[in-house]
């Protein structure tokens, strides 16, 4: 007997073609999908831009490498917050007004984080942006969840993922020429022309939305899942700081947060209208997208650390360099993404995923066994592939979890699918960081380290093709 989210019109199962009149997707749709992209490349460009410049920023507000890293990890754990409450926001205010609204607070706040005069200053204002930015991202995907419909999800969510996939790539070279001729305040200051681009075609073409009485904000579940996410992925990332998993800020934030997760599953089991709505993962095609996506999400920002690092410790490259270095990927990702979207909504985001996760193992092995002065024309042909394999490995799982679902539901599920995916990224990170460290401890040549983490890598997206086979199953059954 099927669950009333698999019977319900918007669970159409992917695998079964569009008919005719959805075919063509309306205009309003894709300016919908413009204006959104705003938010996704200030979210995911932000992030590059200020890690790169950590070091820079710290020197000039005098504070110690320990103290600005901070800065990185505080909007990290905010972004974990945020996340599990902005559900119940959209359906409080209207999910467009939302969106609005944390645009507006997210470029207010980068603007102001360019003239923090001190170390302390910046950490808070970053917690500010990383609670804003945890509502946008969520928020906007909802947005084009609900315009889109069911059978045009890949092809809408296919010009998101090229925020996802670019930004990141040409994010050192944006901020190695920044950081070359201009000051870090500029790192926060170029998210303002996006930020008022954003809002005035916001105002202009989303679709208006209104809130709706809602129950009571469950404080005791919000502190239970986003103190959860957040230590978790804290105690993750710390990982890379300490280079141990023995570390107690590695474990204890870890044992935390699992604790917290647990304590909000029981309570939202027991409670008639919890927070996040946990009986999604009864939906069989949304609980197989959202796990294989854990598992994609580790392998794609584990080998968005990686690449830079390979180029700037290995290969000696400067930061702009690297970012040169590492536009073939996003090429191959902006180049794929499209067309990953329409074999998603015409194949289905299980069979899709199986071979893009099987392909980007297939692109990323290599390195595994490439010498340190290999061929500079094979390495950039093995980044685009692996670039073009992206673009049909991580985003078919996000639209099929999102497809799988009715339409008041999707500002539960995008929460759901962000959580599991910067979890699973933080995973991929430790990984990397595990194997790099461990390397180094047992005295191994450092080539031999970076072959170990894209061996590891390979594997982390080889478990995502065979998760994704269950997400394929179930949709040849439904």
């Amino acid at each position: 007997m099927r669950s009333d989210t698999e019977t319900s019109g918007v669970g159409v199962p992917a695998d079964v073609p569009a008919p005719a009149d959805s075919e063509k997707i309306p205009a309003h749709v894709w300016r919908t999908a413009a204006v959104v992209v705003f938010g996704a490349v200030m979210g995911m460009l932000d992030t590059s831009l200020v890690n790169i410049g950590l070091r820079t920023i710290g020197s000039d507000l005098g504070a110690s490498l320990a103290t600005i890293q901070w800065v990185a990890s505080g909007y990290l754990l905010a972004l974990g917050v945020s996340l599990t409450v902005c559900g119940w926001l959209a359906r409080r205010v209207g999910v467009t007004r939302l969106w609005l609204w944390a645009l507006v607070a997210f470029t207010v706040t980068s603007a102001v984080c360019a003239f923090a005069p001190t170390a302390g200053w910046l950490i808070g204002l970053r917690i500010l942006q990383g609670l804003a930015a945890g509502l946008m991202i969520p928020a906007g995907q909802t947005i084009l969840g609900q315009a889109a419909g069911p059978q045009r999800m890949g092809r809408v969510m296919g010009v998101v993922g090229i925020a996802v996939v670019g930004a990141p790539a040409i994010g050192p070279t944006i901020g190695g020429v920044m950081l070359a001729h201009w000051n870090w305040k500029w790192l926060f200051l170029i998210n303002i022309p996006f930020g008022l681009a954003g809002m005035a075609l916001g105002l202009r073409y989303l679709p208006r939305s209104t809130g709706a009485a809602v129950q009571r904000l469950d404080v005791i579940g919000l502190v239970l899942a986003g103190g959860g996410v957040s230590a978790i992925v804290f105690g993750l990332s710390e990982i890379g700081t300490t280079g141990s998993v023995t570390s107690l800020s590695v474990w204890l934030p870890v044992v935390l947060g699992l604790a917290g997760l647990t304590g909000f599953l029981v309570r939202a089991r027991r409670t008639a209208r919890p927070l996040l709505d946990i009986r999604l993962f009864g939906n069989r095609a949304f609980a197989a997208a959202t796990g294989a996506g854990f598992f994609a999400g580790g392998a794609m920002f584990g080998v968005m650390v990686l690449l830079p690092l390979y180029f700037q410790v290995l290969h000696g490259s400067g930061l702009i360099r690297t970012g040169v270095d590492l536009l073939g990927y996003g090429l191959g990702g902006i180049i794929m993404l499209p067309l990953g979207g329409r074999l998603t909504d015409r194949f289905g985001g299980g069979r899709v995923a199986v071979i893009g996760n099987l392909c980007i193992a297939a692109a990323v092995l290599p390195f595994a066994f490439l010498p340190v002065d290999a061929n500079g024309i094979l390495i950039q042909f093995l980044l685009f592939a692996a670039g073009m394999a992206t673009g049909v490995g991580a985003m078919p799982l996000v639209s099929a979890a999102y497809a799988a679902v009715r339409h008041d539901q999707l500002p539960d599920a995008t929460a759901f699918v962000n959580i599991l995916q910067r979890v699973g990224g933080a995973v991929g990170v430790a990984l990397v960081a595990v194997i790099l460290s461990r390397a180094t401890a047992f005295g191994w040549a450092t080539v031999s380290g970076y072959h170990l983490a894209f061996g590891g890598l390979a594997v982390l997206s080889m478990v995502a093709s065979a998760a994704s086979t269950v997400l394929r199953s179930h949709q040849r059954q439904a």
